[in-house]
């Protein structure tokens, strides 16, 4: 079953993988794609290749070898890296609704606003924003003794080694969650701030060619669906 269970995950993942390195040759290779919106879809593509990195080879195989553990360093690597991409993901979806706010709300100063400049800082700081996080994050969480190495979830999950720790509650992550929760809302209301103005701007294109056009450069880097599947691993400390 276990065998079973790291096949049926494996395809996804091979698809995904796929996907997301044919979106990222295409950018790279015609010139036509290179333009902001693009620019931005690439990077979303290696952040999710990263992303599902992280923790589905090792559970695919564990999963091949019937082993359910991981070393103590790789728990924290895959706490890390996990947090890093996320974050970075989030603020990378924020820049994109951001990006077609200005195509279609203000697009006489779309060059000047989105310059190549502007998309590479923004795109630097989505990646810092996520290693700070994920500093900050692995530190916190990783900052008390653990009374259990066993975690139930197929991989280093911070609300499950949470649950594992020495202490009742652990004040440096609940402190530092607060804080990201905070920040996702910001970027989460961003985002909804965007498109609010982009479907009133689009609601008044006359032409219903018009409309189309425009809401199909808004809607493809919003589909992201994560999913969980129930397992253990055991880290080595």
């Amino acid at each position: 079953m276990q065998t079973l269970c790291g096949l049926l995950l494996l395809m996804p993942y091979l698809a995904a993988l796929v996907g997301n390195g044919l979106i990222i040759f295409l950018i790279t290779c015609d010139l036509q794609l290179h333009t902001p919106m693009y620019y931005f879809l690439k990077n979303l593509s290696f952040i999710d290749v990263c992303y599902i990195s992280i923790t589905v080879p090792k559970f695919v195989l564990n999963s091949l070898i019937h082993r359910s553990t991981i070393s103590f360093f790789g728990c924290v690597l895959q706490v890390f890296f996990f947090i890093v991409f996320a974050s970075a993901e989030l603020v990378i979806l924020t820049v994109m609704s951001y990006d077609r706010y200005v195509a279609i709300c203000h697009p006489l100063h779309y060059g000047i606003i989105m310059s190549k400049g502007a998309c590479g800082q923004m795109v630097v700081a989505s990646y810092v924003s996520g290693g700070v996080n994920g500093v900050i994050h692995t530190a916190a969480t990783f900052s008390v003794p653990f009374s259990s190495n066993k975690i139930h979830h197929f991989f280093c999950d911070i609300p499950q080694m949470l649950l594992i720790t020495g202490s009742k509650m652990n004040i440096g992550e609940v402190s530092v969650t607060i804080i990201a929760v905070v920040a996702s809302l910001v970027c989460f209301l961003a985002i909804v701030y965007s498109y609010v103005h982009i479907f009133s701007s689009v609601l008044r294109i006359s032409s219903s060619e018009g409309r189309s056009k425009a809401l199909s450069t808004c809607i493809p880097h919003l589909c992201n669906d994560p999913s969980n599947e129930p397992y253990h691993i055991q880290f080595e400390k």
